[in-house]
């Protein structure tokens, strides 16, 4: 039997003349809040690059050319550890 995934979405109004303001299209304000929300820790890559509609690769490029460190904890290296062992890798 299937789940249906259902994704939900909300709506935010900005007006032209504040995009024209700030000299910025929609997708340019979409990268610019994902990499201000990526930077202080508030979404991880994925969601980040999600939001900002790019590939990986290329938010984090876009990422290193702004100098914005990779989020990489202890726990992220235990998880990659962890896979790496499963995959019998280690």
């Amino acid at each position: 039997m299937m789940q249906a995934v259902h994704s939900a979405y909300n709506t935010l109004e900005i007006s032209q003349d504040v995009l024209d303001s700030a000299r910025l299209t929609l997708h340019d304000l979409k990268v610019e809040l994902a990499v201000s929300l990526y930077a202080q820790g508030r979404l991880g890559i994925g969601k980040a690059r999600e939001l900002a509609e790019m590939s990986l690769w290329t938010f984090r490029q876009l990422l290193a050319f702004r100098h914005i460190s990779p989020h990489y904890d202890e726990t992220d290296l235990q998880e990659d550890v962890a896979t790496l062992k499963e995959l019998g890798r280690i």
